[in-house]
């Protein structure tokens, strides 16, 4: 008997890690081509709704990226006094730079992507994700690498955000993720600035890459908290990494990180809130005692890879 479902056997394969696959029904593919970067697909998935995918790995999705871009933005900027002055190094989809626009006190968001292709169908096929980000007088773009851009320019910022792809072998961020790097974004940073780094899986299975970014920036700041948030389409736990020279996260309460949010921010947030702050920065004892065993340094020469 024939099996009447033609889309049943219609599958997305999202490689995790040697072990592990996670695999969602494609309703519709929306877009599948290929940039001089990287191959670039958007699918509608039974999972978690459109996704966009960047050499064969989830991105983002539809049901679940306000979690992500929310724990990637908002502690780095509510942790500085006046955020005015933003660099976005990456985040394609816009929604880094919808959360950054969000903040009343921010005049200039500057944006680097080096991939024009997936800022261009994001903005036609993604719009929940920019909200017209792309739009606002505040925000600047740029099509060139955002390490490129940083060491060539004479501004400082007072906030830093890296949004990358992960580090693949062959892919366009691999040489964001370094010592070198880092000096390069601690030079940007104004006296009071903050960076907040996308870093990894951040639970048991693969411990890695966060491990080693966290080691790598607390080596080029004196303050470095490891942080983390479940994203279900991650399929787990995910890492980020705030430094700064002079201001610490990890120091605010859910009370005044509720105070700021209120007197901030101009929309009402999905999952970040003074609570969720405070748990994402409370990191578990067997991730705690890896970070502090953690001896590696990513360096230019020797840099991480993804799966």
């Amino acid at each position: 008997m024939k099996d009447s479902d033609p889309d049943k056997h219609r599958w997305f394969s999202d490689y995790i890690s040697p072990d592990l696959t996670m695999l969602h029904s494609i309703k519709e593919r929306i877009y599948s081509g290929r940039s001089k970067f990287q191959s670039i697909d958007i699918i509608n998935t039974g999972s978690f709704g459109i996704c966009l995918v960047l050499d064969g790995k989830i991105q983002s999705s539809e049901a679940d990226e306000f979690i992500y871009h929310e724990a990637l933005v908002h502690p780095a900027m509510l942790t500085h006094p006046q955020p005015e002055r933003v660099f976005i190094a990456g985040g394609g989809e816009g929604a880094t730079l919808r959360e950054v626009l969000a903040h009343k006190t921010v005049k200039r968001a500057v944006m680097v992507d080096i991939d024009e292709d997936v800022v261009s169908l994001c903005r036609r096929f993604l719009p929940s994700w920019h909200q017209n980000a792309f739009d606002d007088p505040r925000a600047e773009l740029h099509f060139v690498d955002a390490r490129k851009y940083l060491a060539e320019s004479s501004d400082k910022f007072d906030v830093i955000i890296i949004d990358l792809a992960d580090p693949l072998e062959q892919g366009p961020a691999r040489l964001l993720y370094t010592q070198e790097f880092y000096q390069i974004v601690k030079q940007k940073l104004g006296p009071d600035g903050i960076m907040s780094v996308q870093a990894e899986p951040a639970e048991w299975r693969n411990l890695d890459n966060f491990t080693a970014i966290a080691n790598t920036l607390r080596n080029a700041f004196p303050i470095a908290r490891p942080y983390q948030v479940h994203v279900p389409s991650f399929l787990g736990l995910w890492g980020f990494v705030a430094a700064s020279q002079s201001l610490d996260p990890s120091e605010l309460t859910p009370e005044e990180i509720d105070t700021r949010i209120s007197a901030r921010i101009s929309k009402e947030l999905k999952s970040y809130d003074g609570l969720t702050h405070q748990a994402m920065f409370t990191i578990p004892k067997h991730i705690r005692q890896q970070l502090a065993a953690s001896k590696g340094i990513i360096t230019d020469k020797q840099p991480i890879s993804a799966y």
